[in-house]
């Protein structure tokens, strides 16, 4: 007799000719590709509210202060990657 849990298959891709996000097979967080900021398409896009909030968390447990007028996306997420480092602290999980 054969346990249908031996059958492992993934799904079969969705049939599309369009643009697929994720990835067929699971990575880890090594195997990703990280983009500087300053490359990003919308970096120079004014920071938005969720960043410039955790921003205040992070710049507040740090003791520094950042300026928020002309704060862009890009500048806002290497501010919060230096300050993580800084300060230990993580996003939490939602």
């Amino acid at each position: 007799m054969t346990n249908p849990m031996d059958d492992q298959t993934q799904p079969a891709p969705p049939d599309t000719d369009g643009e697929v996000l994720g990835a067929p097979s699971p990575q880890s967080p090594d195997d990703q590709l990280e983009r500087d900021p300053q490359n990003w398409t919308t970096g120079d896009d004014p920071a938005t509210e969720a960043q410039k909030s955790y921003l205040d968390r992070l710049a507040s447990a740090a003791g520094q202060q950042i300026p928020a007028e002309g704060l862009t996306k890009a500048q806002a997420s290497e501010h919060i990657d230096r300050l993580q480092s800084e300060t230990g602290m993580e996003p939490r999980e939602s």
